[in-house]
């Protein structure tokens, strides 16, 4: 008999970006700043002295602590990955398979329908609000009622920007504990709102969190994220992730930028202002932004505006009926602007 796949995988989609050249490229939720002279000295400096004849440190020692003292969290806590997409694939290989359920929600990362997708899982996913906010009783209910063995959700949420405060956050978390549910909060775009779960994890013993440098660092080519946990989760972790996961030089540049507080701060307020500007500036439009607490604007209704941008060379996402916008430099920003003024 042929080799044949199996049904998890022989009809999943590869992740297909957009491609292609355009002007404006505001679909992928990459930071607008260019790297200053003082981050190019410092990269520079950090792979000069990269010695790339050895491996590279497998617990990347360094670079979590450099990444423990921004985070405000301890480094034997942390775990380096290469892009946190990593960790969400080790993460659903680990704890998934064929009888494991993975609990998410509709209008939220789609990487977490794909990788549990792999492994065979039942995949639960709940339906937002009309207003795509989360309602948290029903989650509640949820996991009492299924006991799923993960529980993923994006917070601030890709693609909404909306923000799940703490105490609803602290309601999911205990109630993912009492059912016995693994919770990964993903705070990918935590730089940018003041909701995160770090402070909980020694607390927590199913509580994991995602890092990423590829929002606010600017660093999306470096592909460098971590997961932060209790020490008994983090030790599960680094056993369960590759050998020298995490190149020499990306460990080398991650922990040059992390080493530059004061530029990342002044990145995120200047990011958030960019993200404020534009949502400000698109409901003078008179379009329906819901969310604006990332580094992107969740336009409601807007998927006409998609290919009349891409006509004029500015490329956003389009989510359904929907488009999300990355907050980009002022001269961006009222590219689009401009761009939808005329369509109008």
């Amino acid at each position: 008999m042929p080799f044949q796949l199996n049904d998890a995988i022989k009809n999943l989609v590869p992740y297909d970006p957009i491609a292609g050249d355009f002007a404006v490229r505001l679909d992928a939720n990459e930071s607008f700043i260019p790297m200053g002279n003082d981050e190019q000295a410092a990269i520079l400096a950090a792979l000069t002295s990269t010695d790339l004849r050895r491996y590279p440190d497998h617990a990347a020692m360094k670079l979590c602590q450099a990444a423990a003292v921004f985070y405000g969290t301890k480094p034997e806590l942390l775990t380096a990955f290469n892009g946190a997409d990593e960790a969400l694939f080790v993460l659903c290989s680990a704890f998934l398979g064929a009888g494991k359920t993975l609990l998410c929600y509709q209008a939220d990362f789609s990487m977490y329908r794909f990788y549990a997708q792999v492994t065979g899982a039942n995949i639960i996913q709940l339906p937002k609000r009309a207003d795509f906010s989360i309602d948290v009783d029903a989650t509640i209910a949820a996991l009492h009622e299924h006991k799923p063995a993960l529980f993923m959700f994006s917070n601030p949420c890709n693609p909404t920007s909306l923000v799940l405060p703490m105490r609803d956050l602290r309601r999911l978390l205990q109630a993912a504990d009492d059912c016995g549910t693994l919770l990964v909060h993903d705070e990918a775009y935590m730089d940018f709102a003041d909701q995160s779960l770090l402070d909980d994890i020694e607390q927590h013993g199913n509580l994991i969190i995602l890092r990423t440098l590829s929002k606010a660092a600017g660093m999306a080519g470096l592909r460098l994220g971590f997961a932060a946990a209790n020490t008994e989760l983090t030790r599960a972790l680094r056993a369960l992730k590759s050998p020298y996961n995490v190149g020499a030089l990306t460990q080398a540049i991650g922990t040059a930028i992390l080493c530059q507080p004061e530029r990342l701060t002044r990145d995120i307020a200047a990011i958030r202002q960019s993200c404020d500007e534009l949502a400000a500036g698109l409901r003078a439009l008179g379009l329906h932004v819901i969310g604006s607490a990332a580094n992107f604007v969740f336009v409601q209704g807007a998927a006409a505006y998609f290919e009349p941008l891409k006509q004029r060379g500015i490329v956003v996402r389009c989510l359904g009926e929907h488009l999300r916008i990355t907050a980009g430099s002022p001269a961006e920003n009222a590219a689009v602007l401009d761009a939808l003024a005329a369509q109008l």
